[in-house]
């Protein structure tokens, strides 16, 4: 494998190679400048904004995205039914990244520039490790439903983050209808757990923070490579870690193989740490990260409607009202400037 900004050979994938942002006048992108050329001040210039199809696409990536993450909470559950949760983590990792690692091997992708290691291990701690270990250790005492508090925050917390490391600065309208729907959502959940604080808590509120700073990171490194390879080399990243931590609690966590934790682990470590963060890389490229986000509004209540069918939990008659709800904050911020 060969650095990214290195030229591509024939049957290669050719990695489009974009600027960071603030190269530009007032923190807007600017056009890259051949090497051995020289760059003068009129070919500066903002980068162009996202057609209307590539929004929509972006917009329904995202939304695959939150569909493939409503089911994590489930199936953790199912592979807690077996694994221990140490082994769980570890090894839907290692899978992750087995598969990913695949996929890059077979493509001949070259790796990332130096510059975007950096991100890729925030990727990595974020999400590959710290969001998945944390909320595992919160289900062996929490329900998915009172778990479900964390993703209904998620969406205000990686929008405020990404204003920080990006510098954009949505509307008043979006951060109206964020906070709304972040409350209605939160307001839902608390209500069906009873509103106990426990150490499960505060598993869920460090998740809520590591998570939302991965996807921040993952978001801009999607700008730069495809969103597939952000999460692959993120994955990859964490492989060494992941087989040493995988041996040692295989040696000291219970381990079972049943239909529930086999299913659990293997949509685990595919469809949700792989290909749903695929699909979420790239719609949060296309649109935005804090519109993206806002699609997350939705996924507490996916979730429940899952764990109904899935794992037998009852749900109130407050879950149509707060449906509505939270659809409207999702139009609203889908439709509010950035």
């Amino acid at each position: 494998m060969r650095a990214q900004d290195s030229a591509t050979a024939p049957g290669r994938i050719a990695v489009e190679e974009r600027d960071t942002p603030g190269d530009g006048p007032d923190g807007s992108v600017a056009p890259r400048t051949p090497r051995g050329t020289t760059k003068t001040p009129d070919t500066a210039g903002p980068a162009a904004a996202p057609t209307p199809d590539r929004r929509r696409a972006g917009t329904l990536q995202a939304a695959l995205g939150v569909i493939a993450f409503s089911l994590t909470f489930p199936a953790t559950a199912w592979g807690l039914e077996g694994i221990g949760p140490w082994s769980l983590v570890a090894l839907r990792c290692a899978l992750s990244a087995v598969v990913a690692g695949g996929c890059l091997l077979a493509l001949r992708v070259p790796l990332p520039a130096r510059a975007h290691w950096a991100g890729l291990a925030v990727v990595g701690g974020g999400v590959v490790v710290g969001f998945p270990l944390l909320t595992s250790l919160a289900l062996q005492t929490s329900s998915t439903a009172h778990a479900a508090v964390v993703v209904g925050l998620l969406p205000l917390t990686t929008a405020a983050l990404s204003a920080l490391r990006t510098g954009t600065r949505p509307s008043r309208t979006f951060w109206a209808a964020a906070i709304a729907g972040a409350a209605a959502v939160a307001a839902f959940t608390v209500q069906q757990s009873g509103g106990a604080l426990s150490t499960a808590d505060l598993y869920l509120f460090g998740a809520l923070l590591v998570c939302a700073a991965g996807y921040t990171e993952g978001g801009r490194l999607a700008r730069h490579m495809p969103g597939w390879q952000v999460i692959g080399w993120a994955l990859v990243l964490c492989l060494p870690l992941n087989v040493v931590w995988a041996v040692i609690a295989l040696r000291h966590e219970p381990f079972q193989l049943t239909w529930h934790s086999t299913a659990g682990l293997l949509y685990l470590a595919i469809g949700s740490q792989f290909l749903g963060l695929l699909v979420w890389y790239r719609g949060m490229a296309a649109i935005g990260i804090p519109k993206a986000s806002q699609l997350q509004l939705a996924q507490p209540l996916l979730t429940l409607v899952w764990s109904l069918f899935l794992l037998g939990e009852d749900l109130t008659p407050a879950a149509p009202l707060t449906a509505v709800a939270v659809l409207v904050c999702i139009a609203v911020t889908q439709r509010a400037r950035g």
